[in-house]
């Protein structure tokens, strides 16, 4: 086969700098490589070699060894010492076959030696297999700079975790939702990060696909607490993949819902909250309350409810107008709440001008002067009424009701006895509290079959 027909579809248009001060191995060479399509350079010593090389950047270099001069291994050694040009193959082309000259060239970094006198057909064959393994790398550099630009822009943080928990790489996404420098979370563990017993959670899980990959499933997404740099809570939801590449690795995508939490809690909040007084409003009161019950027959403590009513309140609202009934209802509120000062204490509006407070772990005697002290506090404000019939000033009454609560009962009871209190209240005069005990309709079942 003529080495002119050789053919090479991978790269026609590849670059190639030969290096030779024989004129006729030059010739030759140029001819053979123009043969084959590619682009050629040439180079009669070292010194002009390594300026054609920055120029032009070939694709691949064939250099002589013995020149006059900077000789082939110097040339080669200030070639992978340049960085424009120290990622371009070298084949070293020589009649010193000896094993230490080939060393030598293959320790500078060449890819191939060739043995002189050249056959044209292995040379051709040669530089072929360098100029497709050059492509095949490149294609693999730009597929992995791809990659690592796809990784480096992308909104969500990634980790690569190993089997034992430790961090091995973090994307400038992950660093940044969570406080680090680059690089810095590397070699430390998600036992840094997260809870305990979340941490262990995983690991466990870590454990058992090293074990057996091919039946442990996928962990999917959860909602996890990370702990940022500076000490404080990020919410983030977590996506953990298994991988397998010589070893169990994972790859944890984190999302920052911190946010979109804060805009849920701001809605659950807005849902549990009075619009206008800012308090709780009758639906988180209604769960509060029931959450209390359970909790009172577990305990066999007391628990008081207090219900309150603005006297004349329409009254209020015709001789002033409407705005002057939301200012009032709004430091009306204000007082009830600074009344409530325990976790297991809420106040409420009820509705219209009613408020109601429960307070966990009171009996009634208890109960009555938390009562007293909150429409004392209300008659101090000295909010004119001009058309009360009772005080000059805005007054409440209320009505007191405490229960050790059992199985039998049931809230609604709690609310008529607390409810029949204050319209004693507001018969007895208005602004005044009125208390009652209200037995427990289990405990009266019992003493009746008792009694039989």
């Amino acid at each position: 086969m003529n080495p002119g027909s050789l053919s090479y579809a991978t790269r026609r248009d590849a670059a190639i700098l030969i290096v030779d001060d024989a004129p006729e191995n030059l010739g030759a060479l140029r001819k053979l490589m123009v043969e084959q399509g590619y682009q050629t350079f040439v180079a009669t010593s070292g010194e002009r070699a390594l300026k054609i090389a920055r120029r032009v950047h070939p694709d691949l270099i064939l250099l002589d060894i013995m020149m006059p001069g900077m000789d082939g291994y110097e040339t080669c050694r200030q070639l992978k010492s340049h960085e424009a040009t120290q990622r371009i193959p070298v084949i070293f082309m020589s009649a010193r076959t000896d094993t230490d000259d080939v060393v030598a060239g293959f320790d500078l970094g060449a890819v191939d030696y060739i043995s002189k006198p050249l056959r044209m057909a292995e040379v051709c064959a040669r530089v072929r297999t360098q100029l497709q393994i050059r492509s095949r790398s490149e294609t693999h550099e730009e597929q992995a700079e791809r990659l690592r630009t796809i990784v480096n822009n992308m909104a969500e943080g990634l980790l690569i975790i190993e089997a034992d928990g430790r961090i091995q790489f973090t994307n400038p996404a992950c660093d940044k939702y969570l406080g680090y420098q680059a690089d810095e979370l590397a070699g430390s563990t998600i036992a840094d990060l997260l809870n305990p017993l979340v941490a262990q959670e995983y690991l466990d899980y870590f454990e058992r696909y090293a074990a057996a990959p091919q039946t442990a499933h996928n962990h999917g997404t959860r909602e996890v607490i990370i702990r940022h740099r500076n000490g404080s809570s990020v919410c983030m939801d977590l996506t953990l993949t298994p991988m397998y590449l010589r070893q169990p690795l994972f790859i944890g995508l984190l999302h920052d819902i911190t946010h979109h939490k804060q805009s849920e809690d701001t809605l659950l909040r807005a849902a549990m909250v009075d619009p206008l007084t800012k308090i709780a409003n009758r639906r988180h009161f209604d769960s509060f309350l029931e959450k209390e019950w359970q909790r009172a027959m577990r305990s066999g403590q007391p628990l008081s409810l207090v219900v309150l009513d603005v006297d004349h309140f329409k009254l209020y609202n015709d001789t002033l107008g409407h705005p002057a009934g939301d200012s009032c209802l709004q430091q009306v509120a204000a007082a009830i709440a600074s009344h409530a000062l325990r976790p297991t204490d809420l106040a409420a509006r009820y509705g219209g001008e009613e408020f109601v407070l429960l307070f966990a772990e009171t009996d009634g005697d208890a109960a009555y002067l938390l009562a007293e002290a909150i429409r004392a506090h209300i008659e101090s404000l000295q909010i004119p009424h001009p058309r009360s019939t009772t005080s000059p000033w805005l007054t409440v009454s209320i009505g007191v009701a405490t229960i050790h609560p059992h199985q039998l009962d049931n809230t609604e009871s709690l609310f008529v006895a607390a409810d029949r209190a204050m319209y004693v209240a507001k018969e007895g005069g208005r602004n005044q509290v009125q208390a009652t005990k209200t037995g427990s309709a289990s405990l009266a079942a019992v003493k009746a079959l008792v009694m039989r």
